[in-house]
């Protein structure tokens, strides 16, 4: 078996990612297997917390039947991992996909709305209502560059090359993107089917309303100072 870890960071666009690598037949099944949580609320009522049961999980429901298997991690889901099992060193021929959203204060906002709806997919029920919280969007944004930096430490610490994707490349050109990761495991045609992908972009109004805002009361996002 062989496979990849999609690297990133919360509402880097990686559900949808995933679901174009998945929709091919051929690039694993990507998801969040090291959150048991998630995994019982989305799909599975049993799926374990247990980290070596998951790691199965990867290699079984992660995998496609040419033995690629797919998940995506977060840098702070990997520390929750680390201190109990070496889950690199226990899966196959592994490669690494970092993915990152250029646009970190939109990713910010969606982050700082998701915790406060509970609604992280279009369609999820809310279990709350979302309020302009500038401060909770730079705590969002601080979170997100240390996630980014997380990984781009992991990655030359350990002389991994990663294959680079950025969010809104892949909006632009999805086939291309898959291309790329199809590339690295020697796949000549791995088609994306749109019909099976059916996450939506949840940027609205309200986005670009508490964009303005936050530039107004916080200035430049992209400042190193205001992070």
């Amino acid at each position: 078996m062989r496979g990849f870890a999609i690297c990133t960071a919360p509402r880097s666009g990686s559900n949808f990612v995933s679901q174009l690598l998945s929709s091919t037949g051929q690039l694993g099944r990507p998801l969040e297997y090291f959150n048991g949580p998630g995994r019982r609320y989305f799909d599975d009522p049993d799926y374990p917390d247990d980290r070596a049961m998951q790691v199965d999980r990867i290699l079984t429901m992660g995998a496609t039947p040419n033995g690629i298997y797919g998940l995506k991690i977060f840098a702070h889901q990997h520390d929750w991992i680390e201190g109990t099992i070496k889950w690199t060193s226990m899966l196959p021929s592994l490669q690494f996909v970092f993915l990152r959203r250029r646009d970190m204060l939109a990713q910010a906002i969606s982050w700082a709305r998701a915790l406060q709806t509970g609604q992280y997919r279009h369609g999820q029920t809310p279990t709350g209502e979302a309020g302009f919280d500038g401060e909770a969007i730079l705590a969002r944004l601080r979170a997100i560059a240390a996630e980014y930096a997380r990984w781009e430490m992991y990655f030359a610490r350990n002389e991994i090359s990663a294959l680079r994707m950025v969010y809104e490349e892949v909006v632009d050109a999805p086939q291309q993107a898959i291309d790329r990761v199809a590339k690295r495991f020697d796949l000549h045609s791995a088609h994306v089917d749109m019909r099976q992908i059916s996450v939506t972009v949840q940027r609205d109004e309200v986005t670009e309303r508490w964009r303005k805002r936050f530039t107004e009361e916080f200035g430049d996002p992209d400042s190193v100072d205001r992070l």
